[in-house]
Formats: structure tokens, C-alpha cells, sequence
């Protein structure tokens, strides 16, 4: 805790850049972030979505020291940072079991954003941008907990690789068929129900890998904290032996 710092990250905020080397790592709190692959002719196209669940320069507990996707904030909020050099410094302090514990976390993260990643991929080739924005609403709205999103159609068109005329009319589509409200900024959700149904089969797969991570992560921690309460009840049998000796 002493080496985290909490700090607000505003909407299009550029976290990293491509190759961009990684000097912290951000753990969120209330941000939503995109990590997007970025093309020589300017265009970019979102590979996943990062949220409370996730951890912003994972790259970097694979032993990757720079950025290989421009991370971009599309919900403005918290998050708490760490320097790489302070993150070492704990891990290699604690003896490795820490380091262990923590590496296994990301690793299994690491696993559900390649997940994510192949079906997006999947989903920009193969289906309608106005199913593709009924599937990237909610799981925003998902991941903000809310029923308002604070973006505009030019940075969801931004973020989708398409342009923002395409997102326009997608976006005036869904409110005509009341699954949206939207204004200046602002998107609303009015009726889920509906957004479901025409989202497109993505939705669901990455809702299921999302609740299978969470379940995950549980266990993970669950089986951390036993094992650290076993190595302190075996440190401190031998240190009363000892004492007795």
C-alpha cells in the first residue's frame, strides 16, 4: 500500500502508447480503458476492454518492458498506480512467494484478455457495427456498474476502428428501437432487455469468460491467503520451538 498512488484518468486520456516503455503499472478502480492495435494509416481498432477486474501493463509480469497497444480511457475515474521498479522491489523483498502468488493472478487474467481479444477479433470481421455497439455498450455498462455512459460517438468510432457517421447511425438505430437514450457526451440505457437481443453471440461469450475470471481470481486469492496462513503458523511452531530449545 505504501507504494500506491491513487490518480484520476480523464476520458481519451492516452495511458501508454505503442512501444511505448512501461514505467507503471494501474490497477482500476472506477476507469474503463481500451487497449487498441493502432495501424500506420491512423486508423485503431479495440482488442479488449479493461476494467476493475483487470490490470492496466500486465504485459509487463510477462517480461515485456514496453506497451505493444495504445491504452486509451473511454470512462474517467480512479486507479491505482504502482512504479515497476517499486512493484520488483516488493516482490523480490517478500522472498517469491508473493511474486508467485501475484504472477499467478495476472497469468490467469492474461488468459481471459487473450479470450477476449480472438473473439473481437471474430466480431469486427464477421458481424454488424450495430450488433458490435449493442455488445460494447453493455459490457460498459456492465463494467460501470451504471446506466450512463459518459462518451462520444467519436471516440466509440475511434475505439471501433470505424467512423463516426457508421456509429451515428448504429447509435440512432438502437434509439429508435428505445434501446437507447443519447445526447451531447452521453449515452443512456433504456431498455436491456432489447440490447441483449440484438447484441450479437459476443456478449454472452464474454460475459461468461468475465464470470468465470471473477470466480477464478476468488479461488486463486482464497488458495493464496491459505497458503500464506500456512507458511506463518510453520514459521511461527518453529520459531516457539525453537525458543523452548
Amino acid at each position: 500500500m505504501p507504494h500506491l498512488e491513487l490518480v484520476t484518468l480523464s476520458v481519451a486520456e492516452v495511458v501508454f502508447e505503442v512501444n511505448e516503455k512501461l514505467n507503471h503499472v494501474y490497477f482500476p478502480v472506477s476507469i474503463i480503458a481500451s487497449m487498441l492495435c493502432c495501424l500506420e494509416d491512423g486508423s485503431t481498432v479495440e482488442v479488449a476492454m479493461v476494467g476493475k477486474e483487470g490490470v492496466l501493463g500486465f504485459s509487463a509480469f510477462l517480461g515485456k518492458s514496453e506497451s505493444s497497444t495504445q491504452v486509451i480511457i473511454n470512462q474517467s475515474g480512479h486507479a491505482y498506480r504502482i512504479s515497476i521498479d517499486a512493484l520488483q522491489k516488493v516482490l523480490t523483498r517478500s522472498g517469491g512467494r508473493r511474486q508467485g502468488n501475484l504472477r499467478e493472478l495476472v497469468l490467469r487474467y492474461a488468459e481471459s484478455v487473450f479470450v477476449h481479444m480472438a473473439q473481437t477479433i471474430a466480431c469486427t470481421r464477421r458481424h454488424a457495427v450495430d450488433r458490435q455497439l449493442c455488445t460494447w455498450l453493455l459490457i460498459n455498462f456492465d463494467r460501470a456498474t451504471t446506466e450512463t455512459l459518459s462518451i462520444t460517438q467519436a471516440s466509440i468510432g475511434y475505439i471501433l476502428g470505424v467512423r463516426r457517421e457508421t456509429i451515428t447511425e448504429a447509435a440512432r438505430k438502437l434509439h429508435d428501437e428505445g434501446m437507447i437514450d443519447y445526447g451531447r457526451g452521453y449515452i443512456a440505457l433504456k431498455d436491456r432487455e432489447k440490447m441483449e437481443a440484438g447484441a450479437c453471440e459476443c456478449y454472452d461469450i464474454k460475459k461468461d469468460e468475465a464470470v468465470r475470471l471473477s470466480e477464478d481470481l476468488d479461488s486463486l486469492k482464497t488458495k493464496s491467503n491459505n497458503r500464506e496462513r500456512r507458511t506463518f503458523s510453520l514459521n511461527l511452531t518453529a520459531t516457539v520451538k525453537q525458543s523452548a530449545e
